[in-house]
């Protein structure tokens, strides 16, 4: 797709333009967003048994544990 530099075109073709993209978006399926946080969340809590983000890692499979303290004398 070719890039085009808005501050050269003339306003009709702002217009034009616009209206082109209104009616693309006017087609689109629109979901009321109580429903989609519920679908968001169901999805969310059907995966948290396996996301190491909500159970954490085991220290053994942690690639990120620290391999020894820092000691100051």
């Amino acid at each position: 797709m070719p890039v085009i530099n808005v501050e050269d075109l003339t306003d009709l073709d702002k217009a034009k333009m616009e209206v082109t993209q209104l009616k693309i978006e006017v087609k689109l399926e629109r979901a009321k967003v109580s429903k989609c946080c519920e679908e968001i969340s169901e999805y969310i809590q059907s995966g948290a048994d396996e996301d190491p983000l909500v159970k954490g890692i085991p220290e053994e499979k942690n690639p990120f544990k620290e391999k020894g303290g820092c000691v100051i004398c």
